[in-house]
């Protein structure tokens, strides 16, 4: 985040929504006063996610699938 004047920001407006689309805050002064903010409407794109960050972190049980299957089917039918 930087300051600018309020003469610059008239004068290089569309530099600086360009900065700002990109994810930059600017804030715009006047006779040295913090007057006005400029800055994104939405987060900027993020990287895709790595996929495989938790490798070996974790522990699934084989039958995981499976698992309490008579329990919750009693849930079900009791509505428990």
């Amino acid at each position: 985040m930087y300051t600018i004047s309020i003469h610059e920001a008239q004068t290089r407006l569309d530099r600086f929504v360009d900065q700002a689309a990109a994810g930059e805050e600017i804030v715009i002064s006047r006779a040295g006063k913090p007057v006005a903010r400029l800055m994104p409407l939405a987060s900027p794109c993020r990287k895709p996610r790595q996929l495989g960050l938790g490798k070996g972190k974790f522990l699934l049980p084989a039958d995981f699938d499976t698992m309490n299957a008579m329990e919750i089917q009693r849930m079900f039918e009791q509505g428990e």
